[in-house]
């Protein structure tokens, strides 16, 4: 009885522990999956605007002189581009904090295409 009185306030705290620790990760579990690859989707990238969407933070990253900035929403000189419409690729190989630093090698492997198709098999015409 003893054992059992003092293995009850231990269970307590390491379910406590474990609770918190799983509501602290950014909750990754809520990203979308990508079908093809069966990864999370953490990135979006538009070819276009050379911008991406955080499906994590829920903010775009997008290029304003020279430095990358993080908002809610897009700047006004991007006005009358519809986002729903237009081609965004699946960014499933990188997870870090700064995916513009792969900005070269998007824009290589993911060239705008005004007509909105790509070779690519991990792309999305969302």
């Amino acid at each position: 009885m003893k054992i059992l009185k003092n293995l009850i306030p231990v269970l307590m705290l390491f379910t406590c522990y474990l609770s918190s620790a799983q509501s602290s990760n950014g909750d990754v579990s809520s990203l979308p999956i990508d079908p093809k690859t069966n990864s999370y989707v953490r990135y979006y990238y538009y070819p276009n605007l050379e911008a991406y969407f955080d499906n994590l933070e829920l903010v775009y990253i997008y290029k304003v002189n020279g430095q990358w900035e993080k908002a809610e929403n897009l700047p006004t000189n991007y006005g009358g581009y519809s986002l729903f419409n237009k081609v965004r690729v699946n960014i499933t190989d990188y997870d870090g904090d700064e995916p513009y630093q792969l900005i070269k090698t998007h824009k290589k492997m993911y060239p705008y295409n005004s007509k909105g198709r790509f070779s690519n098999t991990t792309t999305s015409t969302k």
